[in-house]
């Protein structure tokens, strides 16, 4: 067996590809990278910063750090509301697009959520049918699409890892599609992390379902709510109702092999470089 890669541990970054924000990563000790490509709490896509971008891009190459885009929370392929779809293609195609400007691996997005059990079915084929041709035009240089699992409330395509498979079926297994699993979403999606082994039985089921080296990105966030609360509200890592032994659980497994981890967690300077320090110590402690 090869040795195993150490999986870089980041922080999603809240000054947008910024000189300050890669300062700020460096002082939290981040080895990775997350940030929006725009307002993700809006649809308008701003003018490019293309001397910015390449200027961030260039900086993090020659540090060798990851980076990682996550569209807006907005996005959703699979809302009834036409408006919405057409919308969120929109912003999608500007998050690839500054990923690519960026030297973004993969860009994050929500799995999206047909609001209405009723709606389900066709949520799937407007999902397919939206997705499939991005995935199809992406660029050798363009980032894959790392679709996350949500946290399981408004009848989601996808919160459990066995739901990823009927998405992935109607995707064609699309070779430019990925997976970013967040421990937050998938514990309030009722996988239970917290139990001995129960990482272990999560990441095989993903394997399983998607296959291997689907998995690209993980977000290790701790859950302030109990198991399949369908609640997403991130805790400090080790401090909410996941603990810290499931982290360690998680670098241990094969399926996470080199696969960059960033912690989504709340609050400032200190409390994010304390998260990184004990992932990296977990990470570390049984290499």
């Amino acid at each position: 067996m090869p040795p195993r890669k150490p999986s870089p541990v980041g922080i999603h970054l809240l000054m947008s590809g910024s000189p300050s924000g890669l300062t700020y990563a460096e002082r939290v000790g981040a080895e990775a990278i997350q940030l929006f490509a725009s307002n993700p709490r809006g649809w308008a896509i701003p003018r490019p910063a293309l001397v910015a971008d390449a200027a961030f891009a260039e900086a993090c190459m020659e540090r060798r750090v990851p980076v990682f885009i996550h569209a807006p929370y907005l996005v959703n392929l699979a809302s009834p509301t036409l408006a919405t779809r057409t919308k969120s293609v929109a912003a999608l195609r500007h998050s690839i697009e500054r990923g690519s400007r960026l030297g973004a691996r993969g860009v994050v997005l929500h799995a999206g959520a047909a609001i209405h059990s009723a709606n389900f079915d066709s949520a799937l084929t407007e999902t397919r049918e939206l997705l499939l041709p991005l995935l199809d035009s992406l660029a050798d240089n363009a980032p894959d699409l790392l679709v996350e699992p949500t946290a399981g409330g408004g009848a989601p395509v996808a919160a459990t890892v066995a739901d990823l498979g009927p998405l992935f079926a109607v995707l064609g297994h699309h070779p430019r599609l990925g997976v970013c699993l967040d421990t937050c979403h998938a514990y309030a999606a009722g996988h239970d992390l917290a139990k001995p082994g129960g990482v272990r039985t999560t990441l095989n089921a993903l394997v399983k379902t998607v296959g291997r080296g689907r998995l690209k990105l993980i977000h290790a966030n701790d859950s302030k709510d109990p198991l399949g609360s369908r609640r997403d509200r991130h805790a400090r890592v080790g401090t909410g109702t996941i603990g810290t032994e499931p982290f360690a659980e998680l670098f241990r497994h094969p399926a996470t092999n080199s696969v960059p981890v960033i912690v989504e967690t709340p609050g400032g300077l200190d409390e994010q470089r304390h998260d990184l320090t004990l992932l990296k110590t977990l990470r570390d402690r049984d290499r």
